[in-house]
């Protein structure tokens, strides 16, 4: 005590007689998880210039700067701002006028809600998304008649929760040209007694896609902006957009230059040869808030709609192995074409024939190369001879996936395949990291959420007791560098943010409990205080 004493009598004289460096903030008194190497704790950090300058005590930062600003934090915790390591921040915002079908307990309720919908907007073309047949009493795909019934004239087009699947009525499907005798690939359309359905999975999504009126540019506009405002409201500062348009991308680059937009994205350009010919010969695009550095690919479909392509068929469905929805060759030449740039490969892979695949052609193009940081997302399903193919590949998971799937997903793999389902801390000691998001709008937005289930695999109702294969969640230190300095590395962003220290930007968080020690039960309870970018208070 002695020492600590004449410490600070030393300090209080030296600083005294030397001049105080002007900067902008200092934060003091707080709880602070730095997210550093070794999660070092601190409580207090100075601002300049929107980045971080220095980290300390409160005692330190009070002596030596001379701040515009001080924001005493009074014993709250801190922690670096979240990224969400795969999302869909575009579709979030489109998805904000649409009709919301997530949570729907029947295909009923999913028909009112669409009525209801356009007796309010009434517009010529409805679209959603949300509904979910695994979360109803009778958990077989829908069919449309009830909707050719009540709207003969208006096409409609609403999307399964996971993306993978489309109900379309007659007139949506009388407008994309489609009968039975369409040829298809990369998917299914779902026939019954020699008559469509309306149900359309995966690739074969894009011919009634194909006609769904494009938003205007205001649209898309208010789109951007109503995402940003709920993420940024739920604490985070960056996100990875998984699969946007060339066109979206200039988007979002104009906004954030005319500073109508703040918050930092990542975007993965939906693959296609066109794409990868223009970006690759463009090179990396950086800026302090776009970083465009990769493609999006898909291999295979979801689970929930039978289209994860497995290595032997689903156990509720013997002669069914679900599907690639890219033919091989395809995924072959994006992967040799990319692997020739700086570029990153960023390939959905849900099944374990996906990830299988997809992993040995990495490993092929890649011939073993370090550092290309190429990711597989969500890597759901895994066979457990498979794991080692992570050595040197990202897996970036989603874990609320894990508590949303678990009441059916045995069902469809079985009880020995389910072993390598949703495998985070498998995954992790292969790779040594993992990038943590959510998939939103499939998943809900909140990291808080992501947080709770990688650590107690379980879902709001605290089910299962004991946690969903529980030898397979992180532990809250894992968790938080996967929500922050993983998911900026699997960004290769970790120079610049991911964690509070000397150099990067000032993207944090104040929260209103301690997140790293609060009873289990109780995280997704926590509150998001106050949200800063660049050393700026946005929320």
């Amino acid at each position: 005590m002695k020492n600590l004493y004449f410490f600070l009598i030393f300090s209080f004289v030296f600083f005294s007689c030397t001049k105080k460096i002007e900067v902008d903030t200092i934060i003091i008194n707080a709880h602070i998880y730095t997210a550093n190497d070794s999660l070092q704790k601190a409580e207090a950090f100075a601002i300049k210039d929107g980045k971080i300058i220095d980290v300390g005590t409160s005692v330190e930062m009070q002596l030596k700067y001379s701040p515009i600003y001080i924001n005493d934090a009074k014993g709250k915790t801190i922690v670096p701002g979240f990224i969400d390591a795969h999302c869909h921040f575009y579709g979030l915002g489109l998805q904000q006028q649409k009709v919301n079908l997530e949570g729907t307990k029947s295909f009923d309720e999913v028909v009112q809600r669409i009525v209801d919908f356009q007796k309010e907007k009434n517009v010529t073309y409805i679209t959603g998304r949300g509904w979910d047949q695994n979360d109803w009493e009778i958990k077989e795909f829908p069919s449309k008649e009830k909707l050719d019934e009540l709207f003969p004239n208006t096409p409609i087009a609403v999307t399964r929760i996971d993306g993978h699947a489309i109900l379309a009525n007659q007139a949506a499907i009388d407008l994309a040209g489609v009968t039975v005798k369409t040829p298809f690939s990369g998917g299914e359309i779902i026939q019954k007694d020699g008559k469509l359905t309306g149900i359309f999975i995966d690739a074969p999504m894009e011919l009634i896609e194909a006609k769904i009126p494009e938003p205007t540019k205001a649209e898309k506009i208010k789109a951007l902006k109503d995402a940003e405002n709920i993420c940024i409201n739920l604490g985070l500062t960056t996100v990875d957009d998984a699969g946007l348009s060339k066109e979206t991308i200039e988007l979002i680059d104009s906004l954030q230059q005319a500073g109508e937009l703040i918050i930092r994205i990542y975007a993965m350009v939906s693959v296609s040869d066109k794409n990868i010919d223009y970006f690759t010969k463009r090179g990396i695009i950086k800026t302090d808030l776009l970083n465009v550095r990769s493609f999006k690919v898909y291999a295979d479909g979801a689970l929930g709609s039978r289209g994860a392509a497995m290595k032997q068929p689903y156990s509720d469905q013997h002669n069914h192995f679900g599907a690639l929805v890219t033919p091989l060759a395809d995924l072959e030449r994006y992967a040799k074409k990319i692997a020739g740039s700086d570029y990153q490969m960023n390939t959905h892979a849900i099944g374990d024939s996906a990830n299988f695949v997809m992993l040995k052609t990495y490993k092929e193009v890649l011939n073993d190369k370090k550092d290309r940081r190429w990711r597989i997302e969500h890597a759901q399903i895994v066979d457990k001879t498979d794991f080692h193919l992570f050595n040197n590949i990202i897996p970036s998971v989603q874990p609320t996936h894990a508590t949303s799937d678990m009441y059916w997903a045995e069902g469809r793999v079985g009880t020995e395949r389910i072993k390598g389902a949703y495998a985070y801390k498998e995954l992790l000691n292969t790779y040594g990291k993992v990038a943590l998001g959510t998939d939103f709008p499939i998943e809900k937005v909140s990291p808080l959420l992501t947080f709770y289930a990688a650590v107690a695999r379980k879902d709001l109702n605290n089910f299962p007791e004991n946690g969903f294969q529980k030898e397979n969640a992180l532990t809250r230190e894992e968790t938080l560098k996967g929500m922050t300095i993983w998911a900026a590395y699997s960004n290769f962003e970790e120079q610049e943010k991911g964690s509070i220290e000397i150099g990067k930007f000032a993207d944090f968080i104040v929260i209103d409990k301690n997140i790293m020690e609060i009873e289990e039960s109780k995280i997704p309870t926590i509150k998001i205080e106050e949200t800063y970018i660049n050393g700026v208070k946005v929320k």
